[in-house]
């Protein structure tokens, strides 16, 4: 038994939805990451709407938890079709799902996080998980995912061919 904090999870998981717009192609729906150290970037700071679960909890069940929680909004029904997983530069590894559907993205309601804010300054101040939602085609979706993550656009396309 360990006396110390219990350590937090290296594993998230996600739901990656897409749609057929009718020009064709496919689009996807990505979440601009929140808070002040994403807030001026834009190449990196888009993500797969995901969070972190433990190991006892299945992964398809946290990335349905973590949809509704980032997004506010109930995770869509339909196909879940598996994109694997990947390992993000930090060490974290990602598991998600793509499921067909479609949403406006002025209906999402954002949960949100605390953190310390200057750093170093003891103020706690609290921001959006995602303080942006919006789709994107596949090659502009490349150009500000998570550099990972883009696995999971290649492995979509692969699918819908």
């Amino acid at each position: 038994m360990s006396g110390g904090p219990q350590r937090r999870s290296r594993r998230s998981a996600g739901l990656l939805l897409f749609r057929r717009p009718g020009s064709g192609g496919l689009e996807v729906l990505l979440g601009h990451m929140g808070g002040p150290f994403w807030s001026r970037r834009e190449k990196g700071a888009w993500t797969v709407p995901k969070g972190e679960y433990q190991e006892d909890e299945p992964a398809w069940r946290a990335a349905r938890r973590e949809f509704r929680e980032e997004l506010g909004l109930a995770p869509p029904d339909g196909e879940a079709l598996p994109l694997g997983e990947v390992r993000q530069a930090g060490g974290k590894t990602v598991t998600v799902w793509a499921v067909e559907g479609d949403l406006d993205p002025v209906a999402i309601v954002p949960g949100t996080f605390v953190t310390e804010w200057p750093p170093r300054s003891g103020r706690t101040q609290e921001f959006p998980e995602l303080d942006r939602v919006a789709w994107f085609g596949l090659d502009a979706a490349r150009e500000v995912i998570v550099t990972a993550q883009a696995a999971f656009l290649d492995r979509l396309a692969e699918h819908s061919l």
